[in-house]
């Protein structure tokens, strides 16, 4: 027995050692990897094309510019916005060569690309595509008799419905494939009704149209149904008695048919092309979308373009770091589709029913009821997004696994289904954002971060700052709040839109641009040689941020609805454009990951380990007794649930006995339909459900307000996992085995001092700098067993992670941030170079620090690009303590060197750098390099001669490759400003100081 005993206690040892062990190890090599982040952890770009403009020579000086400065990944794309045709025709032998060409430098140089599945960035199609393989819409006309007998009627060939984006985006040769197109689906004979269309919504309820949520006003999240049947005459709809399918009558365009007595309408039904075309397509690539219901039409059109790219290639390494490795479909803007050539045979098997029927309920008719028709049509959207999700989105995803890839996604903007359901079906879902003052896509991030968490994909890929009319005005410094705010969202790999490959010759710079949009994310920007301080910054918090698991406690249950953007309650977020999370996290879920979830310890979890403390529904009247069994499981094996039970089932399978079968299941789970007054906890086997009147009352956006969840948590001894004394810090936390650290960002432009708490407990708090790779303990805290509360301080728009790794150690008497003591100002006047390239003079006197933009030489106002300045100093202090060159104000990104060393880029708050080790008593030598950007310079070109693009033309001298005719300095393929428009501040304002710490 003792010796059983002995061998228990020397396990229990070994293994607690190695444990240790493996402990450190691991956050040895998160200190290692955080210091020095690996290149997996770079941003990457967009990387786009202009209809034809593409050189090998621009690829390679793109892919090599990149590497220089950290970029680590590429979304090839080829479009055409605002830019004149090229030389080299899209998918031509040329234009492959060079695709091979950039795979190639790609494999080379260790970056990874990213291949959308058509061209533009809309979906997959081309001028290939068949019109019986593109999507397609369901359409009718209607014909008038009245009862004498048998007649042989001529029936109207039904039009097709508009295209969204109008007839403009068609060729010719387009456009009248497009008219062409259409074939007989039925022919359907019912009374004649009132001609009225009762059902509200119904282009976008029968899947004709979805405008894009993010950029269109009105656009609806979901589509509220209208079973109010009181206005309704029994002449008002039509009876599925009394309909008489007339389709086998059908003969050229006429049927003969012995008419009833009475007056009766004959629907003659068909498919047409739906209008949607690749966009915005190189010219030779505009053609029909694919039908994204299909898996014939989907792999005719795989086999034209991905089938060509990957033969071309011939067999690839797919354990290179570099090379084609994921394939992805971009924001979804083609719009619905209502048909599919197997829609019938599908909608039997999946449904239970003929929909045949009901066809007229797509014409906005009403088929039994206003209540069945609105059944009907959310089965129709179901099928759809069946369809689609099957014949697809998962379709690509197992062909690029099959080709030794993934596929990514970003599942919206005119979405005909659930925005979480395609996500979803991603290997790797992805989000969009755009700069501040364009579209607020901010959902797009909280819908990708969930699908990511939930699934287990540690990497949250974002389209990042998005922007029109940008100009070349964003930086490094003016993006970084944004940044962070992305980061704080749950986004960990930043995206760039957009890296405009640059085909003209190097001395035309900005050169190339996407027409008006884009953050100009390229190698011809002025800062270009100095942003790798900024990506260096974005490497650290991505690597941390993709490491991590994310803690949450709320998971938002989204309803079965195709279309459904997820929103979540305006009272658990807080700002305007950039919304921030308050205290607790939360997710968004689609229906179809539920089932994968299980409960432990209380918690809803899920296979990937990510675990919730409340499942709460959203306030909405239908839900599918499958789903509903689901989560009564989940209550009864110990969940949590807060929400009110719904109504109704929403489809017609089984109906009536689905609404029985929802009913009873209600009362089983809530005890009843009826609402108590107020906030009820009832048990339900091992679990808790929390319902009642409060919840539908105080619906905020589909769900109960944050202050009802949060007040659940508390309840739950679960205070919130961070809050601020005073607000105005955002926050994400994460966890690595039992390591948790949090990113933590200040909102605003002020400089802040707070008492920070986190929900950790028993462990050393660290703060760990993304700007500059340091790492240190924070040794005033304190831990009352609930949380720890730290003492910080931050610079304007800081943000840094605080790690709590290790047996605490506080230190009360000690602070956790040195104040700043000036004790020399560098006030001499500086030596100051331009490059005389640009207009600048090359050398000038500034005998004290100033705006360039205000300077009476036009040379200094209108100059973009960098100056060099320098100045002597003598310096007679002591050199023990850590010494510090503060810049002051820099417009708008600077390099120091001191005493011939190099002491790197100074991008953002605080403007300062290190200078202990270069610092010497004496003279000492300053040189800073300062950049400013394109803006100046573009505005003082518009005093002289325009000899640009003009009618879409290139100009002939660029053609020709003759001197240009003008004087100047810039050439940019879209203009941005005229003469009037406004400089910008420009060079180093100061005022530079030497400081120490205190």
């Amino acid at each position: 027995m003792m010796k059983n005993v002995f061998y228990w206690l020397v396990s229990i040892s070994l293994f607690t050692l190695i444990s240790t062990c493996q402990a450190e190890s691991d956050t040895n090599m998160l200190r290692k990897n955080f210091m020095i982040p690996p290149d997996s952890a770079r941003p990457g770009v967009y990387w786009y094309f202009m209809d034809g403009n593409l050189s090998k020579e621009g690829m390679t000086k793109d892919l090599e510019s990149m590497k220089k400065v950290g970029i680590g990944s590429v979304v090839f794309l080829e479009v055409n916005v605002g830019i004149p045709r090229g030389k080299v025709d899209f998918l031509s032998e040329e234009w492959k060569d060079c695709f091979k060409h950039a795979v190639q430098e790609c494999e080379r140089l260790g970056i990874s690309m990213i291949l959308g599945i058509g061209p533009g960035w809309t979906g997959s199609g081309g001028p290939w595509v068949k019109a019986e393989e593109s999507m397609q819409s369901l359409v009718s006309s209607v014909t008038h008799v009245t009862g004498k007998g048998k007649q042989t009627v001529s029936l109207t060939k039904p039009d097709p419905m508009p295209p969204y984006f109008g007839e403009g985006a068609f060729t010719p040769e387009l456009k009248e494939r497009w008219q062409a197109f259409y074939k007989d689906v039925a022919v359907l004979a019912f009374p004649k009704t009132d001609e009225k269309t009762f059902i509200k919504d119904i282009h976008e309820k029968a899947l004709y149209y979805r405008a894009p949520y993010s950029s269109v006003p009105g656009v609806k999240q979901f589509l509220s149904r209208d079973n109010d049947d009181l206005s309704l005459n029994s002449g008002d709809v039509i009876h599925l008695d009394k309909i008489v399918d007339l389709t086998g009558s059908l003969v050229d365009g006429t049927v003969t048919w012995d008419v009833p007595a009475g007056e009766w309408t004959i629907m003659r039904v068909g498919v047409r092309n739906n209008g949607a075309v690749t966009r915005p397509a190189p010219l030779p690539g505009v053609g029909f979308e694919c039908d994204k219901a299909d898996t014939t039409a989907l792999m005719a059109h795989l086999r034209v373009f991905t089938e060509e790219l990957f033969s071309l290639l011939g067999e690839r390494d797919t354990l290179l770091p570099g090379g084609l490795k994921i394939l992805h479909m971009d924001s979804w803007e083609m719009g619905a589709q209502n048909w599919t050539p197997k829609l019938r045979q599908e909608f039997k098997k999946r449904r239970g029913y003929d929909p045949q029927p009901y066809y007229p309920v797509y014409a906005g008719y009403i088929v039994g009821d206003k209540q069945t028709s609105e059944r009907f049509l959310w089965d129709l959207r179901q099928t759809m997004q069946e369809l689609m999700l099957e014949n697809h989105s998962l379709f690509v995803k197992a062909y690029a696994h099959k080709h030794g890839m993934k596929l990514s996604i970003e599942p919206y903007d005119m979405n005909p289904m659930q925005d979480l359901e395609l996500g979803a079906s991603a290997d790797i879902p992805m989000c969009e954002f755009w700069s501040i003052g364009g579209y607020n896509t901010s959902f797009s991030a909280v819908e990708g971060s969930s699908l990511a968490n939930i699934k287990g994909q540690r990497v949250v890929p974002s389209e990042a700052f998005t922007a029109a009319g940008d100009g070349w005005k964003q930086h490094p410094a003016s993006m970084k709040d944004q940044t962070d705010w992305a980061f704080a969202a749950g986004i960990n790999r930043l995206t760039f839109h957009t890296f405009q490959h640059q085909a003209l010759r190097d001395d035309l710079r900005p050169g190339m641009t996407m027409g008006p949009y884009g953050v100009h994310w390229d190698r011809n920007q002025t800062w270009w040689p100095y942003v790798d301080g900024y990506h260096r910054y974005i490497a650290r918090c991505q690597y941390l941020l993709q490491k991590g698991q994310t803690v949450a406690d709320v998971l938002y249950l989204a309803p079965e609805e195709a279309p459904f953007v997820f929103r979540a309650p305006v009272s658990a977020l807080e700002g305007d454009f950039l919304i921030d999370k308050k205290g607790h996290n939360f997710d968004a879920c689609p229906p179809s990951l539920l089932y994968n979830a299980s409960v432990e310890n209380g918690k809803i979890k899920f296979p990937s380990g990510m675990q919730y403390s409340l499942l709460v529904l959203p306030v909405f009247e239908t839900m599918t007794p499958r789903l509903l069994d689901k989560i009564k499981s989940l209550v009864e094996d110990g969940a949590t649930l807060v929400g009110i039970p719904p109504l109704y089932a929403p489809g017609l399978t089984d109906y009536p006995v689905c609404d029985q079968v929802l009913s009873t299941m209600i009362t089983d789970l809530w005890g009843g339909k009826d609402l108590p007054a107020g906030l009820v906890k009832r048990t339900y086997g091992k679990g808790q459900v929390y319902w009642g009147q409060d919840i539908r009352d105080k619906a905020d956006n589909l769900y109960p307000n944050y202050p009802l969840t949060s007040g659940l948590l508390d309840q739950m001894k679960l205070g919130d996992d961070f809050r601020s004394d005073i607000g105005k810090i955002r926050y994400i936390h994460k966890k690595v085995n039992e390591q948790d650290f949090y990113f933590v960002s200040n909102r605003t432009r002020d400089l802040l001092n707070t008492v920070c708490h986190f929900r950790v407990t028993g462990k050393q708090p660290q703060l760990w700098n993304p700007v500059n790779g340091e790492i240190r303990n924070l040794p005033a805290f304190t831990d009352d067993g609930t949380c720890t509360s730290v003492d910080l301080s931050f610079e304007p728009n800081q943000s840094f992670f605080v790690v709590f790794d290790g047996k605490p150690q506080p230190d009360l008497g000690v602070k956790n941030f040195s104040l700043s003591k000036e004790i020399q100002k560098l006030d001499k006047s500086w030596q100051v170079s331009f490059d005389p390239k640009w207009g600048g003079p090359a050398n000038v006197e500034f005998k004290e620090l100033q705006d360039w933009s205000q300077c009476p030489d036009e040379g200094i106002k209108y100059y973009s690009g960098t100056a060099v300045y320098c100045q002597s100093f003598n310096y007679s202090q002591s050199l023990q303590k850590p010494v510090y060159l503060d810049l002051g104000q820099v417009k708008n990104i600077a390099k120091v060197w001191l005493n011939g060393k190099d002491l790197g880029v100074i991008w953002t708050n605080p403007w300062e750098v290190e200078i202990t080790d270069a610092l010497k008593k004496g003279n000492n030598e300053l040189r800073i390099e300062v950049t400013n950007l394109w803006v100046n310079r573009l505005i003082g070109d518009e005093l002289k001669q325009d000899d640009g693009i003009v009618d879409g033309q290139w100009p002939e001298w660029l053609i020709n490759g003759k001197e240009r005719p003008s004087k100047r300095y810039t050439f940019a393929t879209f203009r941005h400003y005229t003469k009037e428009s406004p400089l910008l501040e420009s060079g180093l304002l100061g005022p530079v100081r030497i400081v120490v710490k205190e």
